[in-house]
């Protein structure tokens, strides 16, 4: 079966597995995934992701991050450019999260990064959710 939007799969399942106070989380695996996974670790949102590889295809597990007291790290996740929306913004467009409490996750010409990263390299992008 096919998927219109893969990304806010990967975003819904993120936003189960927390409700249900999973440790980890499973999807089907793509490079746009794991960037997106890569900039949740470099942000400290989420403890590790792993890629597994089956005959079949390969699978991208997510380990999840909680405080001490047991309420997780992410407390809102929202996708914002959707495939019938398309959100970019320049540089100078991209306003902080929450004052700063937050990321945007931004695909640009170069890489999937947060807006930090965006402002220290001076690009703009795609804007693919918002995480707080």
């Amino acid at each position: 079966m096919s998927m219109s939007d893969p990304i806010a799969d990967m975003l819904t399942r993120v936003r189960n597995a927390l409700l249900r106070e999973h440790e980890e989380v499973r999807m089907p695996f793509s490079k746009f995934k794991l960037g997106i996974a890569k900039v949740l670790l470099q942000e400290g949102f989420i403890s590790a992701y792993t890629e597994e590889t089956a005959s079949v295809g390969s699978t991208l597990v997510i380990t999840l991050k909680y405080e001490k007291s047991g309420r997780s790290v992410i407390r809102k996740l929202k996708r914002v450019s959707k495939p019938g929306l398309r959100v970019f913004k320049g540089i100078d467009d991209i306003q902080p999260v929450l004052n700063g409490q937050g990321i945007y996750v931004v695909s640009t010409s170069k890489g999937v990064m947060s807006d930090a990263a965006c402002g220290r390299e001076r690009v703009g992008g795609e804007i693919i959710c918002s995480i707080c």
